[in-house]
């Protein structure tokens, strides 16, 4: 059986991230140490940084123990966690994604350096995700892509009734779905990100215990009460059924939830929103939901 036709399903603009994004990384990545995929990953992000929109201005700071960076801008904060499947990334890694947030919305935003694997297994990086959203009292919108986006979820779960969440927005999330099927199998050697990737950070956070909903939310036995969702799904994408089933979850428990996939896009498409229309539509509709959320707003015409 064949796979997808990611030569057709993929747009010119986004084959050029690919090629961009693989030109930073040698032939021998595979077999680096964790202190050498990191040191990888950042020259990575660094090609593709864009300076701070006019007017954001950025501070770090220590937040419940946790080093954060907060963005300039007006209540409620947008709570930001960075992706990097638990083992790379930091405040520096999506510092310019964060700036125009804040500039596209005009509200606050705090990024935060939650600890990685393998140095600190699971659930270090929750337990850090649920103490600086605790810590800063809301009201809170929680934000995160791939791996950040299972700690937006996994604090949304575990902060039911204790913090005042006006709202989630997950960008490719990898939420806990099922690798034996679905789009793990058929995305299994996707650009940007392959099963084989999945499975090597989700071996490399720690053992994985069935129905923990710190480690994988979709895994909870309980979806009820969770803030308004925007799940964002890229096609090409092993996690892409994980946005579309949390999103059902939610709904079947009468909450509020809407999940897209978005067509043509690979993970990762946050750093390509400066050079491909469809990943810079995608960050618009992020920032649109964001603004909406921040006003106790819908914006979507139907759940799901």
């Amino acid at each position: 059986m064949t796979g997808p036709d990611y030569q057709n399903l993929i747009d010119s603009q986004i084959h050029s991230f690919i090629r961009a994004t693989d030109s930073c990384y040698p032939p021998e990545t595979a077999s680096l140490d964790i202190a050498g995929q990191r040191r990888v990953y950042d020259i990575m992000c660094a090609q593709f940084r864009q300076p701070y929109p006019e007017g954001i201005r950025a501070q770090d700071e220590t937040i419940a123990g946790v080093r954060c960076r907060r963005y300039s801008g007006s209540a409620p904060s947008v709570l930001y966690f960075h992706g990097g499947g638990f083992v790379v990334g930091g405040l520096h890694s999506h510092d310019d994604v964060c700036a125009e947030i804040a500039a596209a919305t005009g509200l606050e935003v705090i990024s935060v350096d939650y600890r990685l694997s393998p140095e600190h297994d699971h659930p270090a990086a929750f337990e850090d995700a649920c103490a600086v959203a605790l810590a800063l009292r809301g009201p809170l919108l929680l934000v995160g892509d791939s791996a950040g986006a299972n700690l937006a979820a996994a604090a949304a779960h575990a902060l039911r009734g204790k913090a005042a969440i006006l709202g989630q927005v997950l960008i490719y999330p990898g939420l806990g779905g099922d690798r034996s099927r679905g789009s793990y199998q058929t995305h299994a050697f996707a650009p940007m990100l392959t099963l084989a990737d999945v499975e090597f950070y989700a071996s490399i956070r720690g053992p994985e215990t069935r129905g923990d909903a710190s480690l994988a939310p979709l895994q909870d036995s309980d979806f009820s009460g969770l803030p308004p969702t925007y799940a964002v799904a890229a096609e090409c994408d092993p996690l892409a059924d994980d946005a579309l089933a949390y999103g059902a979850a939610i709904v079947a428990a009468s909450g509020q939830a809407s999940a897209q996939t978005e067509a043509g896009l690979v993970h990762g498409y946050l750093r390509a929103r400066h050079m491909s229309d469809r990943a810079a539509a995608s960050f618009a509709r992020i920032c649109a939901t964001l603004s909406a959320f921040a006003r106790s707003e819908w914006p979507f015409k139907e759940t799901q």
